[in-house]
């Protein structure tokens, strides 16, 4: 199996699933997609299990987002969305992450129309666990997600509550654009997200059956970016 070194190192594109749970829709007062959409954060904001803080950068309203995701483990192009082994094939592994966003530019981006990479691109913008083996996890839309900030839960769901399923995710991307072994897909957050500060440290795990899979253990703190971003109007 690859170390999740190899797969931040090969990875060309992350695919993110954007409003896939109910209540994180009615929380941020988004409108309920009717087709599974999604957006990409580039491989330069992989933060690996163990290496570091996520820096918030200067004027961001940091938020974390707690997330199953799937590491692609071979080529897939137009896989039906009713091909539910056709998608548990292609997938080789997964990966707890952590797709943290700078809400405050997000919600600038939503009112003009803008693109929102800004606010889910900066460097260490997706820490994520070491890999977790398939065999881990028998049935990934039963698996509990939960992220706690210095000690307090603050979401905690199951995957079984995702709109859009795993097999109509892969579909609806690989529709629009090739996957190719190595790629990640984050497959939606739960409700529950909320801002982080510096000094805040995050905890994020799985858990199948009621018991914490420990590859998936993530700790993270939250420290000031230096360098020349602020966040200003654009």
């Amino acid at each position: 199996m690859a170390s999740v070194q190899s797969i931040a190192r090969n990875c060309r594109k992350i695919m993110c699933i954007g409003r896939n749970y109910a209540d994180h829709i009615a929380e941020l007062n988004s409108a309920t997609p009717k087709q599974p959409f999604f957006f990409l954060k580039p491989a330069s904001s992989i933060l690996l299990p163990g290496t570091g803080p996520v820096l918030r950068p200067k004027g961001v309203n940091l938020h974390y987002e707690v997330e199953l995701a799937l590491v692609i483990g071979k080529t897939l192009k137009d896989l039906r969305e009713d091909d539910e082994q056709g998608a548990l094939d292609a997938v080789s592994g997964y990966l707890l992450a952590i797709d943290m966003t700078g809400r405050n530019v997000q919600d600038e981006a939503k009112k003009k129309g803008l693109p929102w990479s800004i606010a889910k691109g900066f460097d260490t913008f997706l820490p994520i666990s070491q890999l977790i083996a398939k065999s881990r996890i028998p049935d990934p839309q039963n698996v509990q997600l939960w992220l706690s900030v210095n000690g307090e839960i603050k979401q905690s769901d199951s995957t079984e509550l995702m709109l859009h399923r795993i097999p109509r995710q892969l579909s609806a991307i690989s529709r629009v654009m090739t996957l190719e072994a190595g790629d990640i897909i984050l497959t939606g957050t739960p409700k529950g997200v909320g801002p982080v500060k510096t000094g805040d440290v995050m905890r994020a795990g799985i858990k199948v059956d009621g018991k914490d899979i420990e590859e998936a253990s993530l700790e993270v703190p939250v420290e000031d970016r230096e360098g020349l971003y602020a966040f200003a109007e654009t």
